[in-house]
């Protein structure tokens, strides 16, 4: 979904646009212990948040970041996301993105859209939006227009 130096939105676009303050990954919630395992190998030992099944956050010694957005797989290559009120996000399969001309898997400009919602965006989150936007067409809700990032 996003990351340290590419997001998401970078990885859609084709080129990194600013640093990031973590990593979100999407992970097959009967995945999430080895992943989890794996992470803490790499020195992400500090749990930020421990939302399972919704959500795990944690952290190494040198401030970087990972979120875990744990899926039950679905039809089609997607999965649902059990949210903390027992609503289910759905991402489709995921699509073709690209960092530093590596092809990568990623969230689609739709599904960028809805996760940058329900909470007060930052003029980073606008930009991000504009970017999108301007290269992929994606339509945007009207709550991202008439900021001072030219949306």
């Amino acid at each position: 979904m996003g990351g340290w130096r590419v997001g998401g939105v970078d990885a859609l676009i084709g080129e990194t646009t600013r640093e990031h303050s973590d990593l979100d990954l999407v992970v097959l919630l009967d995945q999430v212990n080895v992943v989890r395992t794996t992470l803490k190998q790499a020195g992400f030992v500090h749990v930020l948040r421990d939302w399972l099944p919704t959500a795990l956050a944690v952290a190494d010694a040198t401030g970087r970041e990972i979120d875990l957005h744990p899926i039950t797989a679905t039809a089609g290559g997607g999965g649902d996301q059990l949210l903390p009120d027992g609503d289910r996000f759905h991402y489709p399969a995921p699509v073709a993105g690209s960092i530093g001309g590596h092809e990568v898997r990623c969230v689609d400009a739709v599904t960028q859209v809805q996760c940058h919602g329900g909470y007060d965006l930052t003029e980073k989150d606008r930009l991000d939006m504009a970017r999108l936007r301007a290269r992929t067409g994606v339509a945007l809700p009207d709550d991202y227009l008439g900021t001072s990032s030219g949306l």
